[in-house]
Formats: structure tokens, C-alpha cells, sequence
């Protein structure tokens, strides 16, 4: 009997944990709970990015270009207290500036957090390199991206819809290790789900699905890093935990009707046993995927058809430029 109720109860938690999710949004306000005014609709984006139903590989290797872009922006200001160098910025498109107010190199006080988020800023410097390399003369420029620190900032805007800040408070994810960490989750599992998504379903071509992959695997490791990192600290400061389930529920938010997204919170079993949530996966033990229009909501810091916003202010660069209507 004892163990019936275990199953019961895991199975109810499960329940209760889809609840919160799609209740999330409503929560927070609706549509318009990113967007903050900056984000704006334009009529017919979507359905002109649908009717694009097979985008080409360089598309869809240049989409992933301007993740890239924001990526090692971010872990580069955050190690190193300066963006990338000028001469890997250009391009095809509109090229745009890194708005980097307040942001610079974390504080660290635990040498091996200071460690990984090196290794990562090298590693996302390497991939927008490779990528650059692979695509040539098509590459596009890095579009304006927005990593300030202030109480306007998409990161602020991101931890404010969360529920991590106050109405006029600022999220600086360059203040201390936390912080950091807490900046870094916002990404990596996006990045993550962007590259299986594309990967699975849009490159054919050998040579891509190889870059491809071999980014997604390394896009894997950062994310298991942060993950791991944050669990580890959230042991004893369970703040942390609940940190990630709010920006992971306001990630979930963005991306549509499934509820694919998950925090580091141990999750029960069907014995009743809690275990780690290292690696965000379903029943299969597989990870889920993104469509880059569904990438585009969570980085736009919008659930509606736009083509900018968020950590984009003015749209990133190339041929895939609108989210999703969710």
C-alpha cells in the first residue's frame, strides 16, 4: 500500500508541475509579459517565414550563427570584461552593436566557476569562428544584442517575467557566481534544444549535420556544466533551484502548448524517489527539441509572431528572423 501512494503521489507531483507551467503565463500577464513595449508584432512575419517551408542549410547554419553571436558576447564580457575582437563581427545584414551596459567580468570567488565559464567563452568564440569559416562569404554580421545589466535590460526583463526581481529592480547577471550562473541557464538550454531541432529536421548535407552535431554536443557539456554547478549549489541554497524552475517556466512560457522545459528541482520517480534533474529530458531519457522559431520566442522575450526584441533589439540577421504565435 505504501508503495501504491509513492506512485500516486510522484504521478500527482507530475500533474501539479504541468499545472504551474501553463498557469505560468497567465500569471505574469498575458502576451505582452516580456515584451515591455520594445518588443513589436509585424503583421504577416510568421506566415511569410512559413511559407518558407524547407530553409536552406546556410539559413539555417546562419541562424544559429546569431545565437552564437550572443553567446560568446555574454561569456566573453562576463571572463574576460570585453566582447569579441571587431575583425570576426562582419558580415552580410545589418551588422549591429553589443549594448553592454554595466556588464563586465564577474567577481568570481570560486576558482572553478571561474574556470568553466572560460573554457565556455573560448569554446563559443570557436564556434562563431567555425561557423563564419564554414560559411564564408554568406556569413552574416553580428546584429545589435543587448547583455546590459540595467533594470530595462533583456536579462532584467527576462528575471522580472520569472519572478527572480521587482518591478524596477536590476538583474545582474554579472555580479557574482550565482548571478552568473543563473545568466548562463537562460542560454544554454536553449542553445541546446536549438541545435538538436535543427539538426534533426533541417540539414541533409553530411558535412553540415557533422558541424552541427559536433556544436550541439558541445552545447551540451556547457549546459550540463551550468546545470550541474547550480544543483550542486542549490543543495545548500535551495534559492537557487527555485530559480531555475521560475526561468524555466517562463521559458515554457514563450515556446508554445508543450511542456518541454525543466529546471534542476529533483523530480520523483515512479517509486517516489527524487533524483538530480542534471539533464532535462522526457520518459525516453531524450532531449527535446526547439523549432528556431520557437528559439526565437524565448530570445525575443515574446510569445507573439515578431521579428525583434529581448536579447535581439532590433532581430538577428539572415533569412530565419520571426517567432512563432504561440
Amino acid at each position: 500500500m505504501a508503495e501504491q501512494m509513492n506512485v500516486i503521489d510522484a504521478l500527482e507531483a507530475r500533474a501539479k508541475r504541468r499545472e504551474e507551467r501553463r498557469d505560468f503565463f497567465k500569471t505574469v500577464g498575458g502576451a505582452a509579459m516580456f515584451a515591455g513595449g520594445a518588443a513589436v508584432a509585424v503583421g504577416g512575419g510568421f506566415t511569410a517565414l512559413q511559407a518558407q517551408t524547407a530553409p536552406s542549410e546556410p539559413d539555417v547554419l546562419n541562424f544559429a550563427l546569431n545565437l552564437e553571436y550572443l553567446e560568446a558576447q555574454f561569456y566573453y564580457y562576463a571572463s574576460y570584461g570585453q566582447g569579441l575582437p571587431s575583425s570576426i563581427l562582419g558580415g552580410t545584414g545589418t551588422p549591429g552593436a553589443v549594448i553592454a551596459t554595466n556588464a563586465g567580468a564577474v567577481p568570481f570567488q570560486d576558482a572553478a566557476i571561474r574556470a568553466y565559464a572560460r573554457e565556455i567563452a573560448d569554446d563559443e568564440r570557436a564556434h562563431v569562428e567555425f561557423l563564419r569559416g564554414a560559411l564564408t562569404s554568406s556569413a552574416v554580421a553580428q546584429p545589435s544584442i543587448d547583455i546590459s545589466a540595467t533594470s530595462s535590460s533583456a536579462f532584467s526583463v527576462a528575471a522580472r517575467a520569472a519572478g527572480l526581481i521587482g518591478a524596477n529592480a536590476t538583474f545582474n547577471p554579472y555580479a557574482d557566481d550565482n548571478s552568473f550562473l543563473l545568466g548562463a541557464f537562460i542560454f544554454e538550454d536553449v542553445g541546446v534544444t536549438a541545435y538538436k531541432g535543427a539538426s534533426s529536421a533541417l540539414i541533409n548535407n553530411k558535412t553540415f549535420l557533422e558541424a552541427a552535431a559536433g556544436i550541439l554536443a558541445a552545447e551540451a557539456y556547457h549546459a550540463a556544466i551550468v546545470r550541474t554547478t547550480l544543483y550542486a549549489r542549490g543543495v545548500t541554497a535551495t534559492s537557487l533551484i527555485d530559480a531555475t524552475e521560475a526561468i524555466s517556466n517562463a521559458r515554457d512560457s514563450l515556446d508554445g502548448a508543450s511542456d518541454i522545459d525543466q529546471g534542476v528541482r529533483p523530480i520523483a520517480d515512479a517509486t517516489g524517489v527524487s533524483n538530480s534533474n542534471i539533464v532535462p529530458t522526457d520518459t525516453n531519457g531524450i532531449t527535446f527539441s526547439r523549432t528556431p522559431q520557437q528559439v526565437l520566442n524565448v530570445v525575443y522575450l515574446n510569445r507573439a509572431s515578431v521579428t525583434l526584441g529581448g536579447f535581439f533589439p532590433a532581430g538577428v540577421n539572415g533569412n530565419i528572423r520571426a517567432s512563432a504565435a504561440n
